[in-house]
């Protein structure tokens, strides 16, 4: 791929694995880099998050195998991860590591370039925008805002093996917004422990499911009530939560955004 007046591409050598960030889902939103890396790559693992739309970018004779983690569901470990991804490139192949969103971003990105790292193989790491600052963004959400914020806190709302170790009363103490990656199935306890930290209950509060792909849905709560209307507009996974009063800011100018399909 090139493009006229743009810095050349760089060149994808077989035996070199790419780590990618896919964006929160629209391909639209992938960098011009991660672009290239798609459309060149001879082996792509891919998270379950990435979009088949960007999957589709691919060659028709590049290999695609997928790596994802879903909760509750049977999935790769990481270690089976990091060894495929040796051996595709040890075999001479051009491999693409293609997660959602950001790979550094609760995306164990580390834990896979600490691997390529000791098995003496090259790579190269692209960022991708993390789905809680974009799909906050186009929902009309900023991540700070001057008469708001000087700070926001990025958390995961859970850890794979299912059991959250944040400490969230504390964060509840910081009184910076929060912005809460695959919170879904903690909320309730999330909530209750940032009320106990001292979190108001009319805090402004939004859930944002499937950001910026077919399915969005976006609600609007407070913190007292988010589990409650959670549950009863049926939400669930991937979904981010923004909890502060940067999640109030949306009504102010959503009547004249325009939309992002």
């Amino acid at each position: 791929m090139t493009l006229d007046g743009f810095p050349d591409l760089p060149e994808f050598p077989p035996g070199e694995v790419w780590l990618a960030g896919a964006g929160p889902g629209d391909p639209r939103l992938l960098t011009v880099l991660a672009l290239h890396a798609v459309t060149v790559a001879d082996d792509i693992v891919h998270d379950a998050l990435v979009d088949p739309r960007v999957l589709r970018l691919a060659r028709k004779d590049a290999v695609l195998l997928p790596a994802g983690k879903r909760g509750g569901k049977p999935s790769p470990k990481q270690d089976e991860i990091n060894a495929l991804l040796i051996d595709r490139a040890r075999a001479g192949r051009r491999v693409l590591r293609l997660k959602g969103g950001d790979p550094f971003v609760f995306g164990r990105g580390w834990d896979e370039v600490t691997a390529l790292s000791e098995a003496q193989l090259r790579f190269r790491i692209i960022p991708g925008l993390t789905a809680g600052l974009a799909g906050a963004a186009l929902a009309g959400i900023p991540a700070t805002s001057r008469d708001t914020n000087h700070a926001v806190v990025l958390a995961a709302g859970h850890r794979a093996e299912g059991q959250s170790t944040a400490d969230w009363e504390a964060l509840g103490r910081l009184g910076q917004p929060l912005i809460l990656y695959m919170p879904m199935t903690q909320l309730e306890e999330i909530v209750a422990a940032l009320q106990r930290g001292g979190l108001a209950a009319e805090t402004p509060a939004t859930l944002i499911q499937s950001a910026t792909v077919d399915g969005e849905r976006i609600v609007e709560s407070r913190l007292d009530a988010l589990a409650a209307d959670a549950q009863h507009h049926r939400l669930g996974s991937p979904c981010i939560a923004v909890i502060g009063e940067i999640a109030a800011l949306r009504k102010e100018v959503f009547a004249s955004m325009v939309g992002w399909s």
